[in-house]
C-alpha cells in the first residue's frame, strides 16, 4: 500500500568548522490521509531539520545527502526548484514555531493570506480577499472580515498562530507540517490551537506531522509517535502503546521526567526524575548507540557498530539491543541454565 508521504532513509548533513554534523541520519517514516504523527525529542535532536528537509528548505551549509521523500509516489528530491515551489503551499504546507517571524509586519494579515492564494491558485484580488476571509473564519478568528485588515502586531500570539494556520491551509494542501506550533503560547491557547488542528485534520482528511518536545501535546492528538535522539528515530509506536509501555530507554527516561499531578504523586513529593548525563556534541557522537553513555541498561555490545530498528510488534519499532531477537534468545537461554544449576 502506498502512503501519502513517505520518507525513506533520509540523511541531512552540515559541514561546519568543527566537523561534520549529521543532523538527520537515516530517518524513515510515513503519513497517510487524515493521520497525525507526532515527532518528539529534545531541542537539537533533528526534528525541525527533518521537516525542513521534507520541504526542501535546508539552507547552506546544510545538504540532503541521501534518501527519498515520496509524496503521492513522486520523489521530491528529484524535482526542479520551480516544481518544488509549486508543491510547497499547494500540496505540503508548513507552520512554524513563532508566527511573528513568519508574518510580514508591513502587510495586513488578510493581504498575506490572499497573496498565497493569488500565487498558487491564480485568483483575482477580490476573489483572493474573499477566500482569505473564509480561511480566517475556518480557523475560528472572530470577525474575520474586520481582522483581515489588522497588522500582525495588532493580534495576540494565539490569533497570529491561527493566521499562520489559515495561510497554510488556504490552498487546501494534503499534508501539514506543524513545527512546535504551540510553544510560544499559554496553556489554554495551546489547547485551542491543538483542538483546531485536530478538527481540521478530521474535516479535511489532512495528514499532519506534528513536531514537538512536549509529550502532553502528543498524548492529546497524535495517533502514532516517533521519538528522535541525535538525528535518529529511536522508537516508533502507536501513542497508547508508547505511553503505557515505552520500549527504548530514552523514551522511558522522557516519560519519567514529566511531572505528574495526581494526589498520590504529589503526596510523595519526590524530586523530578532526570536522564543522567548530557546530549553528546553533534560533531563527537559516541560509536554505536548514541544514547549508550546515558543508558542504565548499557552493555559492551551497544558501542559496536550501527544498531538497526527492530520490529517488536505490529507498528512498533525500537532501536535498542534489548529487543534484538538473537540477544533475547541468548539471555533467556542463560536464564534457563542458571535456573537449572540452581544459581
Amino acid at each position: 500500500m502506498s502512503h501519502l508521504l513517505e520518507v525513506k532513509n533520509l540523511h541531512t548533513y552540515f559541514q561546519t568548522r568543527e566537523g561534520l554534523v549529521c543532523a538527520v541520519e537515516g530517518v524513515s517514516f510515513h503519513l497517510d490521509r487524515g493521520e497525525l504523527l507526532g515527532l518528539v525529542g529534545e531541542s537539537g535532536c533533528g526534528k525541525s531539520m527533518t521537516a525542513l528537509s521534507v520541504m526542501r528548505l535546508v539552507a547552506a551549509p546544510g545538504k540532503i545527502v541521501a534518501g527519498e521523500i515520496l509524496f503521492d509516489g513522486k520523489n521530491l528530491l528529484e524535482l526542479s526548484n520551480a516544481e518544488m515551489r509549486d508543491v510547497r503551499g499547494n500540496d505540503i504546507a508548513m507552520i512554524f514555531q513563532d508566527p511573528m517571524t513568519s508574518l510580514n509586519p508591513v502587510f495586513t494579515v488578510g493581504e498575506q493570506i490572499a497573496e498565497a492564494l493569488r500565487l498558487h491558485r491564480g485568483l483575482s484580488r477580490k476573489a483572493a480577499r474573499a477566500a482569505a476571509t473564509e480561511a480566517m473564519r475556518e480557523v475560528s478568528i472572530p470577525d474575520p472580515a474586520l481582522r483581515a485588515d489588522d497588522y500582525p502586531h495588532q493580534l495576540s500570539g494565539g490569533m497570529r498562530q491561527r493566521v499562520m494556520i489559515a495561510m497554510a491551509l488556504a490552498c487546501d494542501p494534503k499534508v501539514l507540517i506543524a513545527d512546535e506550533p504551540t510553544t510560544a503560547l499559554d496553556v489554554t491557547i495551546q489547547a485551542q490551537i491543538l483542538e483546531l488542528l485536530n478538527n481540521l485534520r478530521k474535516t479535511r482528511e489532512l495528514a499532519v506531522l506534528l513536531i514537538t518536545h512536549d509529550l502532553g501535546v502528543v498524548a492529546e492528538v497524535a495517533e502514532r509517535v516517533a521519538v528522535m535522539y541525535t538525528g535518529k528515530i529511536v522508537e516508533e509506536s502507536p501513542v497508547d502503546e508508547l505511553f503505557a509501555r515505552p520500549k527504548h530507554p530514552y523514551t522511558e527516561g522522557l516519560l519519567r521526567s514529566v511531572p505528574r499531578l495526581t494526589a498520590k504523586d504529589v503526596a510523595k513529593a519526590e524530586r523530578l526524575q532526570t536522564i543522567e548525563g548530557t546530549v553528546p556534541k553533534p560533531t563527537a557522537l559516541p560509536p554505536g548507540c548514541h544514547f549508550e553513555p546515558r543508558c542504565k541498561y548499557r552493555m559492551a555490545r551497544c558501542r559496536e557498530g550501527e544498531i538497526p530498528l527492530y520490529d517488536v510488534m505490529p507498528g512498533v519499532q525500537v532501536r535498542c539491543l534489548l529487543f534484538d531477537p538473537a540477544m533475547a534468545a541468548s539471555t533467556s537461554a542463560e536464564r534457563e541454565v542458571r535456573e537449572r544449576n540452581g544459581s
